[in-house]
């Protein structure tokens, strides 16, 4: 336990992705410092299966929703919370040992922050990743995580100012929980894939509170399969696109809408975003990268 008044909560949502919940909670296992609680929200029927005993409470809350919410599974982890620090992972990440132990010192950095630790992003085998104790191979998971190109190394950094709330990351973020809902926590009107976490990062920039990145610790992003452009998301996007140009005068995920529009799938006039085709099947399917491709 990491004392009173700087307690943590991990916290996670999920639906589906069983094996990489096991990954992440055999890396909350492995941690010097104990995290006090991890809170689960389940976007699906039943919690996912624990299948290990763990040294700290988990708790779980279910979220509906047809389509993927994720701002309102986020609202709902915080809310379910109990500790002054969320630690959010998302269930693809496997925290390394000292992710709770630099979780609680975040409010020495900075009071008010919020934290990005690096990610590094592993490849598609998983053989290899787990000791014999069922604990992660540290030693093999930095050997094979690679960091995202667009992102800085942090070794040898304890933190370090963040000048754009757009580069927050729902990944892996630390936050006092005061802090959470002081900014209003997510906007559950977005809903499916795409622009919760960018809006987020402005409702945070309006709160006044400022973004770091953390060094001293590394979550490692299990592989799952990358589409370029994320066209099984056409819908979503353009749909969470609408909103937050709605909202903050701007598109985010401009990188998509550009490749949408220059596929033919779309045109952007002024605030509107208009349909011209869905992509077909076939197309969805020819997006989908290779295994050896680790990130968008």
């Amino acid at each position: 336990m990491v004392g009173v008044f700087q307690s943590v909560s991990a916290a996670t949502i999920i639906r589906g992705r069983q094996d990489h919940f096991d990954h992440l909670i055999a890396g909350l296992a492995a941690q010097r410092v104990a995290p006090d609680e991890l809170v689960v929200a389940h976007m699906q029927p039943e919690p996912p299966a624990l299948n290990r005993s763990l040294s700290f409470p988990v708790r779980f809350c279910k979220v509906e929703g047809d389509e993927l919410p994720l701002a309102a599974a986020r609202n709902a982890a915080a809310m379910k919370a109990s500790g002054d620090i969320l630690a959010f992972l998302d269930v693809d990440c496997i925290a390394d040992p000292d992710f709770v132990r630099r979780a609680a010192e975040t409010t020495s950095l900075a009071v008010n922050g919020v934290f990005l630790p690096e990610v590094r992003y592993l490849p598609a085998h998983r053989s290899g990743w787990l000791k014999k104790s069922g604990l992660p191979d540290y030693e093999k998971l930095c050997e094979l995580g690679q960091r995202h190109p667009a992102k800085p190394a942090l070794a040898g950094i304890d933190s370090a100012p963040i000048a754009d709330h757009g580069e927050l990351w729902g990944l892996a973020f630390i936050m006092k929980r005061s802090a959470w809902f002081a900014a209003g926590g997510m906007d559950d009107a977005y809903f499916g894939y795409g622009a919760e976490e960018t809006d987020f990062g402005q409702r945070l920039r309006t709160a006044g509170l400022s973004l770091y990145w953390l060094g001293g610790t590394v979550a490692f992003h299990q592989h799952h399969a990358v589409h370029k452009p994320p066209l099984q998301h056409f819908e979503s996007i353009l749909r969470n696109a609408a909103l937050f140009r709605d909202r903050w005068g701007e598109w985010c995920m401009d990188y998509w809408l550009e490749a949408f529009e220059n596929a033919g799938y779309i045109e952007r006039t002024g605030d509107r975003i208009e349909c011209l085709r869905k992509p077909s099947d076939a197309e969805i399917a020819a997006a989908r990268q290779p295994d050896d491709v680790r990130f968008s």
